[in-house]
């Protein structure tokens, strides 16, 4: 199978065009940047500190020339080709004043001194002495006079560079963010379509809380895996390796100083992914159950207050929330211990080795202001997208951790929708020596067998738990029966596709389901083959086109989510005109009638006559009153059909169908009584 990390990278192939634009934005920045460092040593040492570079008198004013006491003096470096140097002087900059030498000074490098009209160096190879003469500001200004174009220049080159450097950025992050947005809204897509592939027992074990966690809070947190944490990372392995790149051309021996980051990171990311995987997977898991139990509560509000269970239902919520937090302090703790404080510290240690390291003359020798300049400024630049990474680590976890969550949805063996359709079949429907388990072995139906021919009617009875619902369940294919098989029309619903065989089937549940939308379209379901005028039909037909047209908007008056404004026979009329709209070759009728008055019954009961026209019906019954005129009853008894025939048939034969409508009849009268 593959791996979270290779099945990702799939996704992120999907959308590469936006990537590799990202990625070549994130190049071009990275670039723009790297020349800034650059640009400020040449500033620092060729045009700030070039001045104590030897100074040659020439015979006349030229460009880039000084005039000092009626001389002019060109700085080394300045010259062009043919023009001739004349005697050298210096001037060397001790704390903040500059200091004139009329004659050429052997070495630089050591301590500097000055008194009494002359400047002494002196270090580990000797001292010397120079005749010297404070400058003031005026007989300065005309040395530095000639590098104030170029160092403007280079200035706004430095200012241009970093705006260059923010555009490419922008683009980058667009570029980056657009893709990550695709690649979820795919998955996203993916996952609830896979949920309707699924059979009806993937949710009989999983809380719709957290299914819903899975298609919410889990794809977002991939969303933050592209937009953040690749961000980050893409962004620090390019900084990184440009930083160690410029370092090499500035100086091959300030790689030495910045090189260990780069081993010290592995390892670091290595063991924290380590510990905070196993974080990670309790805390997602936490979240999911939190989720699933808030959808549990809001759902069932009625029943935890009228049962008084709000206590209860509080301290189990307050349970898994405190093991969430314990988790979560944990995690805390963890990246706190290497969090970003832990990468300013070895970017501050480097820094002061480096400063003592120049100051203290080891390296002073061979690096100069600039380029000490340039390797802090690169040092800050690697180290802010190593702060980056490590801030990212959180969430590359969390989002690795979602990621296998969400895959584990998608690897769910489902059903490919079938194409095209089949012609409607005439509804025979036969059961042959069915058996079905929903858990191995635990026989919920035993050796099943009937027949109900085209038209008839067949009437399923029996106490809670005899099978009555499973046989529904297996005639529409939400289980498969594991011996035996059924038919309709002679053919094994098993070689029917899953959507053909229920496009001719229609479902009437005892708690009808209905969508947000108007009253039109839960009839319609948004069918386009159901027109207006076949939804106005269906609802005429089960006598509530008129009931509806009372309410404002008439049968476009909104439903909200499972019609909770309307009463429990209106929102069961809806589910009777939408199975008549959807004219179905096989009708069932799950307890349809157990929680309706008995005013909207009978109403209902003169629509079962247009209903059952030309169509196979069965009905689940509570009310055996109901049924009277089935042509075929079957009574359940722990999985087994134990009696069927007529109404009259079994009334006659005085067995287990008697018994249960003379205790209905009786619990009738005596209501009737009181």
């Amino acid at each position: 199978m593959e791996t979270t990390g290779r099945r990702l990278l799939r996704y992120a192939l999907s959308y590469k065009k936006h990537i590799i634009m990202a990625l070549i934005f994130l190049a071009l920045a990275v670039c723009a940047e790297m020349i800034g460092p650059f640009v400020a040593k040449s500033v620092i040492d060729n045009r700030i500190l070039g001045i104590e570079k030897p100074w040659y008198q020439v015979a006349e004013k030229m460009p880039y020339s000084a005039e000092y006491e009626g001389n002019y003096y060109k700085r080394e470096g300045r010259f062009q080709a043919g023009e001739e140097k004349g005697r050298q002087v210096r001037i060397l900059q001790i704390g903040r004043t500059y200091y004139w030498i009329g004659e050429p000074v052997d070495r630089t490098d050591g301590k500097k001194e000055a008194a009494d009209g002359a400047v002494t160096i002196s270090e580990e190879w000797g001292r010397a002495s120079y005749p010297a003469k404070a400058l003031s500001r005026e007989e300065l200004y005309p040395f530095y006079k000639p590098e104030f174009p170029g160092l403007l220049m280079m200035t706004g080159s430095y200012f241009g560079l970093l705006v260059i450097g923010a555009a490419f950025t922008y683009g980058q992050r667009l570029f980056l963010q657009t893709a990550a947005n695709r690649i979820v809204q795919k998955m996203r897509e993916d996952v609830f379509s896979r949920l309707q592939r699924l059979p009806i027992g993937y949710f009989d074990n999983l809380p719709a809380g957290k299914v819903v966690s899975r298609i919410t809070n889990d794809t977002e947190a991939v969303r933050e895996l592209f937009v953040a944490v690749l961000a980050n990372f893409f962004t620090g392995i390019v900084y990184i390796a440009a930083v160690l790149g410029a370092l090499f051309i500035l100086d091959k021996r300030l790689v030495l100083f910045a090189l260990p980051m780069v081993p010290i990171l592995i390892v670091w990311i290595a063991v924290y992914r380590r510990i905070a995987g196993r974080y990670n997977k309790v805390i997602r898991s936490k979240v999911s159950d939190i989720n699933g139990m808030i959808n549990e509560a809001i759902s069932g509000m009625p029943i935890i207050q009228a049962f008084r269970r709000e206590k209860k239902t509080e301290q189990e919520f307050e349970a898994h929330n405190r093991e969430l937090y314990e988790y979560q302090t944990k995690m805390l703790n963890l990246n706190s211990i290497t969090s970003h404080n832990l990468v300013n510290f070895l970017r501050n240690t480097i820094f002061l080795l480096v400063i003592w390291l120049f100051w203290g003359g080891t390296l002073g020798t061979f690096v100069s202001v600039g380029v000490l300049y340039a390797f802090v400024d690169y040092m800050n630049r690697m180290f802010q997208p190593i702060v980056g990474i490590v801030n990212q680590l959180t969430n590359l976890e969390t989002a690795r951790i979602s990621a296998e969550r969400v895959f584990q949805v998608l690897d769910e063996k489902g059903d490919d929708v079938a194409e095209g359709t089949i012609p409607r079949y005439k509804g025979s429907v036969a059961f042959e020596h069915v058996f079905f388990a929903y858990q191995e072995r635990e026989w919920v139906l035993r050796d099943i067998s009937f027949q109900a021919c085209q038209g008839e009617t067949v009437a399923l009875v029996g106490h809670t738990g005899s099978g009555k619902s499973s046989i529904m369940n297996l005639l529409f294919r939400f289980y498969d029966v594991e011996e035996g098989r059924i038919t309709i029309d002679g053919q094994d619903i098993r070689s029917i596709p899953r959507q053909h065989l229920r496009a001719h089937m229609g479902i009437v549940l005892q708690d009808p389901f209905l969508f947000t939308g108007t009253i039109a379209t839960n009839v319609s379901l948004n069918d386009p083959a159901i027109s207006r005028e076949r939804v106005e039909q269906a609802l005429r037909a089960v006598g509530a086109y008129e009931m509806f047209l009372k309410l404002p908007g008439g049968i476009d008056a909104p439903v909200i989510e499972k019609g909770s404004t309307l009463s429990s026979g209106q929102r069961q009329l809806i589910s009777f005109a939408r199975a008549l709209a959807f004219d179905p070759a096989i009708l069932i009728l799950d307890e349809a009638t157990a929680s309706i008055d008995t005013e909207t019954e009978s109403l209902i009961q003169q629509a079962l006559d247009v209903l059952k026209k030309g169509r196979t019906t069965f009905v689940i019954a509570h009310r055996l009153s109901t049924i009277r005129q089935a042509d075929q009853i079957l009574v359940l008894d722990h999985g087994r059909i134990v009696e069927r025939g007529t109404h009259e048939q079994l009334m006659e034969a005085g067995g287990k169908y008697y018994g249960m409508y003379q205790l209905q009849l009786g619990s009738a009268a005596a209501a009737g009584i009181s």
